[in-house]
This record gives structure tokens, sequence and C-alpha cells, in this order.
């Protein structure tokens, strides 16, 4: 079986592809953003610095990138190799069996006039839908008549929640369902011992605040129980901050110790999850939150926004965490950290609950085990 990845160079591309490392099939891997070789020992062909010019850069085509948008997109493939033209000539030499790509806006668009083609239907295309790909971009009418057009050509499509596969169906998609699962795969869970540590004493923030993050507000919540949160003996650690949590810590002087955006790599966020005993993760649009799924295989309690209905698909709330349904309220967010501060209680029934959750959903040889029959049941 030959298969062709299309993808960012993301850490959870990274953490899937591994799971295929004991398979006798031939791997390939277009880097769509070029941006990069993969850091992997995975036996993979990877096809990037491909972006070439076709003629000598004109002057004012960065203007008009900027204020015409749509021409120069028109204009594009007479002055460079495009994503598409690269795609195909890849296509050409490797003939895959399937070809997988994951997120929709960036990696998944520029595949559909070259899918569409006749000499190509053979090939199956698998979809991995990522965060706000259809939550959040199906406001949108462009969005939507795009999205739309490139489902009916995708033949399976893989989420990591149920709320996206709804919204999929609702937007036209016909195919199958390629399974259920975290973007990244599973997650090695620790043993019992680890998880059910009664030492932590550490709150962990994810510090996003752009389009879809909300960190800040998290921030504002604890700040005004600072005290509390002293009197409790618990530290606040916040990492993947954006400029403007960083800024607004310093500003106030709060007693946190914060991590800039690109600061931490994967495995030190782990090793901070494990000394966790509150997470809290806060955004408008997302799927099911990575770094959710890490907190709660680490043994942290988590407090998640619930974008779509999607977070309470793993969190009962009040039982094994706690939705925040408002994520612009600084209020409710005061409100259920004082919650989980004064009920020590809830803390550990919860973790006997999750502990259940990440064994029976989360364990890398059994999502590992999930993927490698959804790739053979092709």
């Amino acid at each position: 079986m030959k298969i062709l990845f299309v993808s960012m160079p993301s850490i959870h591309f990274i953490r899937w592809i591994d799971n295929l490392k004991d398979q006798n099939w031939e791997l390939f891997w277009f880097d769509i953003l070029d941006r990069g070789k993969l850091q992997t020992e995975l036996g993979i062909r990877q096809y990037t610095g491909w972006k070439t010019r076709k003629i000598p850069y004109i002057k004012g085509e960065y203007s008009l990138r900027k204020k015409i948008p749509i021409l120069y997109q028109k204009l594009r493939i007479l002055l460079e190799v495009t994503e598409a033209e690269k795609f195909e000539l890849i296509l050409n030499q490797i003939k895959p069996d399937i070809v997988h790509s994951f997120e929709m806006q960036e990696c998944s668009y520029p595949l559909l006039n070259v899918l569409n083609k006749k000499k190509y239907s053979h090939i199956k295309w698998i979809y991995s839908c990522w965060g706000s790909d259809l939550y959040y971009y199906r406001n949108f009418k462009k969005q939507t008549i795009k999205i739309t057009k490139t489902l009916k050509r995708i033949d399976y499509l893989h989420a990591d929640n149920e709320r996206d596969k709804k919204i999929a169906k609702e937007l036209g998609f016909k195919g199958k369902s390629f399974g259920t699962y975290p973007g990244g795969g599973g997650y090695n869970i620790p043993s019992k011992g680890k998880f059910f540590n009664a030492n932590r004493n550490l709150i962990l923030v994810k510090g996003y605040q752009h389009k879809f993050g909300r960190g800040l507000t998290i921030i504002r919540a604890l700040e005004e129980i600072l005290p509390k949160i002293s009197e409790r003996g618990y530290k606040v650690i916040v990492f993947g901050a954006h400029n403007e949590v960083l800024r607004y810590i310093a500003d106030k002087s709060l007693p946190f110790e914060s991590f800039s955006r690109h600061a931490l790599i994967q495995e030190d966020v782990l090793r901070i999850m494990q000394k966790t005993s509150i997470y809290i993760g806060n955004s408008i649009s997302d799927g099911m939150a990575n770094t959710m799924i890490e907190a709660i295989i680490s043994g942290a309690f988590p407090i998640q926004s619930n974008p779509g209905g999607v977070s309470e698909e793993i969190i009962e709330d009040g039982k094994n965490g706690f939705l925040i349904n408002d994520p612009t309220s600084i209020e409710s967010i005061k409100f259920l950290v004082t919650r989980i501060l004064e009920d020590r209680g809830l803390l550990y029934r919860a973790f006997k609950i999750n502990y259940d959750l990440a064994k029976n959903r989360f364990d890398y040889n059994l999502v590992k085990n999930q993927i490698i029959q959804s790739y053979n049941n092709l």
C-alpha cells in the first residue's frame, strides 16, 4: 500500500505517522507549506523545498497580493510553482493508492482540482479534520462553498470528535468514517501511582490569545482569586503564551511562571502535566483539544471550554472535569476554579474516572491498532 500524506510539519502529524512504523507500507509526505523536513526516524520519503519561481520576481507582486488577493491567486500560476502543480507531479511519480490530508483550509483545498480529474478518481482520499476546520469556517459563505466542494470528493473522514462528523454530514459529506480518535494518535498512560499523586500543587494554564484562544480570560480570573490560590499552596504555570498574555502577567507583576509560545516542546509540557493538579484551557473554537486530552492522561483535573459541545463528549461536567460554557466570562472561570480548590474529594473522584477514560480511549497501543485497522479496512 502506498500512502501519500499531505500536511504541515506538525507534532501531531509526526505522532500520527509514528503509529505506522511497523507496517510494510510505502509512505510519502508532501510538505505543502514548504516549511522543512520532518524530524522522524520513520522511513518516509519527504517532498520539501519545492517552491520555485517560474519567472523572476516582478515589482509590485507583494502589493498586489495584499490589495487584490483574488487576482494575485489567478496570476500566481504564471509566477511560481503552485501547491496543486507540485502535488500532481508527485501523484504521477509515485502513483499512490491513498492520499491522506490533514487540515482543510491550507492542506486540502489545493488538492481538490487535481483529485477531481477523472484519471485520479481511483485514488482514495482520507481527510483528517483538525481543530476549527469545519466548526468555525462553516460560518463564512465562501468557506462553506469550498468546504462543501472538497467534502464531496473526500472518501473517508477522520475526526477526533462526533461533533465534526455531524457537521460534515450537514455540509453534504457522503463518504465513510475513517475513525474517531485523537489527531496525533494515542498516549502512554502513566501508572496508577503517578496518576493518583496527592502531592500535586500546580495549576497549568494554556496561554493562547489569538483568533480562537482566550487565555487572557483565565489569567484575569486567577488574578482575582490569587489569595485563595496561594492559601492552598498552589503555583500557576502558563505555557504557550502569546505576547498579550506575557505582557499582562509582567505588567501586573503576577507570580505566575510563564513560557512563551514555542519555549516548550510537547515532552516538556507532558512532564509538567504529570505534576499538575488542575489544567485550564479556554477557546471560542476548537476540536477535541489535544492539550485537554494530554492533561487527562497525565492525571490533571481539566477545566475546558466546550465549543459546539465537543469537550462534553469526554468531560461530564462536575464529575471528571468542569466545562467552561462562556469562554469570555471571568466570573464563570473564577467560580469553577474556586469550586475545585475547595473540594479535594471531587479532585480524587475525577482522577479515578479519568484513569479509566485514559486507558479505555487514549492508550497508545489501543489507538495505534485502531488506526492501522482503519487503513487496512480500505
